[in-house]
């Protein structure tokens, strides 16, 4: 399946750009709260820097991807690179905080929390999928040269 060089840089800038800002707007809340989410602020800023980082790399390539840049092309790819990569990671880890060797927790219900990570998943591994595919093609690559 191939998608259209449009939808592709409009999609990815929508999508980062109002990650960003929703990033943003979480930070800003957390260093307006109390002490203990300022506190866990400070112990993630290396982690929210990185994922700044990455969002703002998907946002540049969705620009270069609408203007036709070659570097647009090499930098959306690039990030779909690293979502394929980072997405399951997250998953799994958000699926191993939810075991808890606490017994008076509330029994987690595992057949929900892995259908709610699959949900988002498939989806989005198959955008990025199907992105890279195109971004390779030699209709892409005609386009961008």
């Amino acid at each position: 399946m191939e998608l259209s060089l449009a939808f592709i840089g409009w999609f990815f800038t929508l999508i980062c750009a109002g990650a960003l800002a929703l990033g943003a707007a979480l930070i800003a809340i957390m260093a307006s709260a109390g002490d203990l989410q300022r506190r866990y602020l400070s112990y993630s800023v290396w982690n929210d820097l990185v994922l700044a980082a990455i969002w703002v790399l998907g946002l540049a390539g969705g620009i270069g991807v609408l203007r036709l840049e070659p570097w647009g092309r090499y930098l959306v790819e690039l990030f779909c690179w690293a979502l394929i990569v980072l997405l399951p990671l997250s998953a799994a880890s958000r699926l191993y905080a939810l075991r808890q060797p606490n017994p008076d927790a509330p029994r987690v219900n595992w057949l929900g929390a892995i259908a709610g990570a699959t949900l988002v998943l498939i989806p989005l591994l198959a955008i990025c999928a199907a992105t890279i595919v195109t971004l390779r093609s030699p209709e892409a690559m005609k386009a961008f040269s």
